[in-house]
């Protein structure tokens, strides 16, 4: 089962890279509601790394546990017509909890420069799951999505090294 999304987000390229690489911002992507920390306190990377296999701890709120969960980074750089696409990839899997009993999870994000405007950025979001809970998951993985979406485009602003001026 997938789950697509494409639209477009208020930061150069460079700066939505950086923000998929950073625990910290995919923490904010998902706060308050969910909580991202590592299963071993001080041990989360300051990024996320090609090759890394992250074990992190999901709570609801920070108080409810929802499961652990292992990151596993992968990254590719490809060209489309309208010029190169750098991808994000997490391959890992639910260790615990609710999402343990589905098989794959595939979440690749991919970035590239909104063709005629380089300060903006063409997010694409892909989750693939599969096991036999896939069916009763996608529904609340599809608005969990839907919500994830709006965050990115509310924090993708905040992620450049140099804000706008303002009026």
């Amino acid at each position: 089962m997938r789950i697509l999304l494409k639209f477009e987000i208020d930061c150069d390229v460079d700066a939505a890279w950086r923000a998929l690489h950073s625990p910290r911002a995919v923490a904010e992507l998902y706060g308050p509601l969910v909580e991202l920390a590592p299963l071993v306190p001080g041990e989360m990377p300051t990024s996320w790394e090609p090759g890394a296999d992250v074990p992190v701890q999901l709570s609801l709120a920070g108080i409810v546990p929802m499961g652990q969960q292992l990151i596993h980074v992968s990254e590719r750089f490809v060209d489309d017509a309208s010029g190169p696409v750098r991808i994000f990839r997490d391959s890992g899997i639910p260790l615990t909890g609710p999402l343990s009993s589905l098989e794959v999870w595939d979440h690749q994000m991919a970035v590239s420069p909104v063709p005629g405007n380089p300060a903006k950025t063409l997010w694409r979001d892909r989750l693939v799951i599969r096991g036999a809970a896939a069916p009763a998951l996608w529904p609340v993985m599809w608005a969990t999505w839907q919500w994830r979406a709006a965050r990115v485009k509310a924090l993708a602003p905040t992620w450049a090294h140099d804000p706008a001026p303002s009026a």
